[in-house]
């Protein structure tokens, strides 16, 4: 059946290959996230733990947000390893690195979720798309603030 939303077919499908990037991104941050919670040590170890566990059961919630627009949109949602590795701009981080490198990178990979989102604006702007608008915008104010507070850790 057509879809029939005030956005074209091509501005739905430029909307998408973004969202799809956005996706990946976030995926590959919980999938990182998750692996740090695992992993941690150090005199840190409760802190980050915990906080490593609230920060990717937000993203597992994430992904199904954003899935879910590109299927609005009338979109596949990418779902395997191969296009995440393929879309994604946040490198798969190799080992275990100690807990003040796993917070840098966690800050790395927050701040480039919010690029990839910020990138798609304007496509979105151009489409009249408010609903994937206020879902960016939504998904930047989270990751800023998590980079935030990732980074306080970071002073002394």
């Amino acid at each position: 059946m057509n879809i029939d939303i005030g956005i074209s077919q091509q501005d739905r499908a430029e909307i998408v290959e973004g969202l799809s990037r956005l996706l990946a991104d976030t995926y590959t941050l919980y999938l990182k996230t998750h692996n740090f919670h695992w992993n941690v040590t150090g005199p840190m170890f409760q802190t980050l733990h915990l906080m490593f566990e609230t920060q990717y059961n937000e993203l597992a919630l994430a992904v199904d947000l954003i899935a879910e627009r590109i299927r609005a949109l009338g979109f596949p949602a990418p779902g395997t390893y191969t296009e995440f590795s393929r879309l994604s701009s946040i490198p798969e981080t190799i080992g275990v690195p100690k807990a003040d490198e796993m917070i840098r990178l966690l800050v790395e990979g927050q701040e480039a979720v919010v690029r990839t989102a910020r990138s798609i604006f304007p496509a979105v702007e151009r489409a009249n798309d408010q609903p994937t608008a206020d879902l960016l915008t939504q998904r930047m104010q989270v990751h800023e603030k998590t980079a935030w507070m990732l980074r306080s850790l970071t002073e002394n």
